[in-house]
């Protein structure tokens, strides 16, 4: 069965400018290490005239592949501080690449590690994250006149719901954490006098989108 990990489901972007250097960094998903190889060519071929396109990536549900390079900058200054943002957001098939366009004052080693950190940093930030968590789909059905009660309360407790079908009960096909499902259901016993019946329909790892 597969363990659940955190990914990035959209990109993000950044831009760090130090005493004139720009440092561009984009984070992204990719789900295997020539995806990788190709992203980073991609990006290389965008900003072919920078000095520098430095990144890391981490793949494997349990993070097993993990790079990084300098591109040429000082060692341990680039590629490293990078990886070092990834596994600290707990990130895995995800890479992100600073290209850096040289301003005319060097930075220093210290410098450069700040920059391209920040670089990193924010790229994931401004991205979208995902995380895939064990989880159950439960079919719910309602009577009418308490579909209001069901949808306020999955409303107020974040729960997704992915599917509505109307006949002769309103069916509601919804996804929730598989440790919250019973508290779930108890609540929706509750708040409509027990008329309601919820069935477990599938379980497993799925996807959930994490607010930062």
């Amino acid at each position: 069965m597969p363990q659940g990990y955190r990914t990035i489901k959209k990109p993000g972007n950044s831009e760090v400018v130090e005493k004139k250097s720009r440092f561009i960094g984009v984070a992204a998903h990719v789900s295997s290490e020539d995806e990788a190889a190709e992203f980073v060519r991609k990006i290389k071929k965008e900003y072919y005239d920078a000095r520098h396109s430095c990144w890391a990536y981490v793949i494997g549900d349990k993070s097993e592949s993990m790079r990084a390079s300098d591109d040429g900058e000082p060692q341990g200054t680039a590629g490293r501080p990078i990886l070092d943002v990834i596994t600290g957001k707990g990130l895995t098939y995800t890479i992100v690449v600073v290209t850096r366009y040289f301003g005319g004052t060097l930075l220093g080693t210290g410098g450069l590690v700040r920059a391209y950190s920040k670089a990193a940093d924010e790229a994931v930030q401004n991205a979208v994250i995902s995380e895939m968590k064990e989880a159950d789909v439960l079919s719910v059905r309602a009577a009418y006149n308490d579909t209001g009660r069901i949808q306020y309360l999955l409303a107020a407790k974040g729960v997704n719901v992915i599917g509505t079908e109307y006949g002769a009960d309103a069916v509601f096909t919804i996804l929730i954490e598989k440790d919250k499902t019973e508290s779930i259901k108890a609540e929706m016993t509750e708040a409509t006098g027990g008329r309601v019946s919820a069935e477990v329909i599938e379980s497993g790892f799925f996807e959930f989108e994490i607010q930062q």
